[in-house]
């Protein structure tokens, strides 16, 4: 399974460092929309939805980046309100982490919150890394976004197998405790400062690039669980089965789809 991992991991990553550096910003643009857009489908199996509701859900969200994409020169001057917005849809989607309970059912209340959830979850998601791949520097932007994601995974990881006493949401994911979010937290916030320390982008605020390190960590970690508990209720072990040994696009990136909005909308206040 870890060799299958890995050798999944490295053509993704290749493929990532090539859209960053490489990729003109339109071709960046499409190819999350792609990318978010199988993780609608994923998104909608894992709201538990019918056949009819599940395409309704797929279309809207192919027809809402469509929109946006076709009007990004428009769109992205108002970057303020829609990370404002997508930070508070968050703040309110993730309410719903501290009502699940064991064995809950994708009733009708869970699906219509599932259903939205997905819009918005994907909807950000897209445009936040559009507006980061925008900016000055954004080659080191959304690097620093993904090694902090990154680094958070590996310290979550590596601290709480050697440390894990306490767990952070066992009904969800018992596999995850306090102490390995700890250790994410402090690893994310090292790789921050060093990242920081060979630009001249953000070095500048270092206390605020610790604020916006740590929220960032703690809205992936959250995204992560996010997902976990729609997998747990719909008793699905994988959202999907696009990379091998890893799953689909929201068991890759789940983490990345909540941390993205908190990240850019930081970037935005310490860059205005």
């Amino acid at each position: 399974m870890l060799k299958t991992r890995v050798l999944t991991a490295i053509p993704i990553a290749l493929l990532a460092l090539a859209l960053i550096f490489l990729a003109p910003a339109w071709v960046f643009r499409l190819a999350m929309a792609a990318l978010w857009m199988i993780g609608s489908w994923e998104f909608a199996r894992l709201s538990g939805l019918g056949q009819i509701p599940r395409w309704i859900l797929v279309v809207l969200q192919a027809a809402i980046l469509t929109l946006m994409y076709s009007n990004w020169s428009s769109i992205s001057g108002h970057a303020l309100s829609f990370l404002v917005a997508a930070v508070l849809a968050w703040c309110v989607m993730l309410l719903r982490l501290l009502n699940y309970r064991p064995r809950q059912t994708a009733g009708l209340n869970y699906r219509m919150l599932s259903f939205f959830s997905a819009l918005a979850g994907i909807t950000f998601a897209w445009f936040s890394l559009s507006w980061l791949r925008d900016q000055p520097s954004n080659e080191f932007l959304i690097l620093m976004l993904l090694f902090i994601i990154w680094a958070s995974d590996i310290g979550a990881y590596f601290s709480g197998k050697q440390f894990g006493r306490h767990k952070l949401a066992p009904s969800i994911s018992p596999g995850k405790t306090r102490e390995g979010l700890l250790g994410g937290l402090l690893l994310a916030v090292l790789t921050a400062w060093v990242l920081a320390s060979v630009t001249t982008t953000l070095d500048s605020v270092p206390l605020a690039l610790i604020l916006v390190t740590l929220i960032t960590t703690l809205a992936a970690a959250a995204g992560d669980l996010f997902i976990s508990l729609h997998k747990r209720t719909v008793g699905m072990k994988d959202s999907g089965k696009l990379f091998p040994g890893h799953g689909g696009v929201l068991d890759r990136f789940d983490s990345l789809l909540a941390g993205a909005p908190f990240f850019a909308l930081g970037v935005l206040l310490l860059t205005q």
